[in-house]
């Protein structure tokens, strides 16, 4: 099978999931719970996962899947020879909220590298697209990354995790970027944060996040020209291309300047800002 019939494959089955999370928006026919008191999950969720498995099983019946409802041992990114990434709905507090900013996510590795990702959003009519080597597109038309090459005039996404104690020491960095970037936002959605690289519309992205949620934006991201590294160095065993710790995807002329604010923010205190 050609990569090309490999990405025909996982768009179709990512647009076929953005009806199935349309719909079930449209019905407001779904239950809702929480994962470990703190991560909420619907019942859409679920669904969609498993849509999207079966078919991947039925296509490619060979190939391992990490996917974050059904299928979320991350042991799978040690060795993995092919690995589909999978988040039905990236954005479930945006869905479950009537928000816009929902995606479908659906990367494939081989070999430890991202070879193929595709970003459906059902809400706002967008496709995205990459193959490695040959570039990404949005609604079948190529998108490029931002050249945006002045730090102040940078307009930068992140998120923020779950786990309420986990956020304070974010806050160091977040203040980095108000004072000396133009601003920032926070969508909910990392996949579509990454497509907003790819396409221009944000000019910088940096989270931790798991391997579903950023596998596909970053290849697309990338293969939109954008510059894509982690603030600090991996675990081994993982591939840096799976490894979702510290990711910052940038226009290539504000790499190394924002890595380094950054990096400084880690290593201060609120008040010195």
């Amino acid at each position: 099978m050609t990569p090309e019939q490999r990405l025909d494959i996982a768009e179709d089955i990512a647009r076929q999931a953005g009806r199935m999370i349309r719909d079930a928006r449209m019905g407001q026919d779904f239950g809702q719970r929480y994962k470990d008191g703190q991560e909420l999950v619907t019942d859409a969720d679920v669904e969609v996962d498993t849509y999207i498995s079966e078919r991947l099983q039925t296509d490619f019946p060979d190939e391992q899947r990490l996917s974050e409802e059904l299928a979320p041992d991350r042991e799978a990114l040690e060795t993995p020879k092919a690995l589909w990434i999978i988040d039905p709905i990236d954005g479930t507090v945006n869905f479950a909220h009537g928000l816009r900013h929902v995606a479908v996510s659906i990367g494939w590795a081989s070999e430890g590298r991202l070879r193929l990702g595709v970003v459906h959003a059902p809400f706002l009519d967008e496709t995205y697209t990459a193959l490695e080597g040959h570039g990404a597109w949005r609604n079948g038309e190529p998108i490029q990354a931002s050249p945006a090459p002045q730090l102040e005039r940078a307009l930068v996404g992140t998120g923020f995790p779950y786990r309420r104690d986990s956020r304070p020491p974010l806050m160091r960095r977040l203040m980095a970027i108000l004072t000396h970037c133009q601003d920032i936002r926070r969508n909910g959605s990392a996949a579509l944060d990454l497509c907003d690289v790819a396409c221009g519309r944000l000019d910088a992205y940096y989270e931790s996040v798991s391997p579903w949620d950023f596998a596909a934006g970053l290849l697309i991201a990338r293969e939109a020209g954008a510059r894509t590294s982690h603030l600090y160095p991996g675990p081994g065993g993982i591939p840096e291309d799976l490894y979702g710790e510290n990711l910052l995807v940038s226009s290539p002329g504000l790499h190394d300047e924002l890595g380094d604010l950054l990096r400084r923010a880690d290593a201060s205190e609120i008040s010195s800002w």
